[in-house]
């Protein structure tokens, strides 16, 4: 249990964050390329997101290690903060330099496939009756745009959420290894390279009851995303 509570920390700063970031900035982007479809940002950003969300982050991850870590020498190869020397605010910052290769390549990758789950929804939401009437009734852009279409088109981006924040705790194991970040991913390799049974049963049960109590607040919050569900 120990193990498990040294190495959670850096697991929910990572990719708890990068995950919440994610999320939010796709299903805005998402939101905006759909409701201007015809626009340049949104024909643009449909094939990049397509892209970013059809690279595995594990191979995105070691391109940048290898360019800008490696050859450029922007960043850190690995680790979560240095060795040696930093204390209090400089410890931070070297915690955030750290952050910076993991938690970009996390966030691209993820960022394509919100964007293009809300693209849909939204498109699929816009195409309703419901929305067509508010517009009749002379309502505001912005307030179909937000309060009718993207209200209903988020629903299942929600669901998604959910289960996504649910899976953090496991992190991203592969871009851990890569980066040899002391998250909860790089523990599980650990205990399976050593054949530590007892903490991988651990691990594995921890990860078990944190998508279930995830997905138990998502049910509980739908109630406030969508009245339907109250009824």
């Amino acid at each position: 249990m120990y193990e498990i509570e040294t190495h959670m920390p850096w697991t929910l700063a990572l990719i708890g964050i990068t995950t919440v970031l994610a999320f939010v900035f796709g299903t805005i982007l998402g939101i905006s390329t759909a409701w201007k479809r015809e626009s340049m940002a949104s024909t643009i950003s449909l094939p990049v997101s397509i892209f970013f969300s059809s690279v595995p982050y594990f191979w995105l991850a070691l391109v940048f290690q290898y360019l800008l870590a490696f050859i450029l020498g922007w960043f850190p190869i690995s680790g979560a903060f240095s060795a040696i020397g930093p204390h209090g605010i400089a410890l931070i910052g070297s915690i955030l330099y750290h952050a910076i290769l993991p938690a970009s390549t996390i966030f691209i990758t993820a960022l394509g496939g919100w964007v293009l789950t809300m693209r849909n929804n939204m498109i699929s939401v816009l195409s309703e009756d419901f929305v067509t009437f508010a517009h009749a009734g002379g309502l505001p852009d912005r307030v179909v745009e937000y309060d009718y279409a993207a209200r209903n088109a988020i629903l299942p981006n929600f669901t998604g959420f959910a289960m996504a924040i649910g899976f953090v705790v496991s992190g991203a194991l592969l871009v851990e290894m890569v980066f040899s970040y002391p998250g909860v991913g790089y523990l599980l390799y650990q205990s399976v390279v050593n054949l530590d049974y007892p903490l991988m049963q651990a691990l594995f049960f921890f990860i078990t009851v944190t998508v279930l109590i995830a997905n138990f607040i998502a049910d509980m919050t739908y109630v406030l995303v969508d009245p339907r569900v109250r009824t």
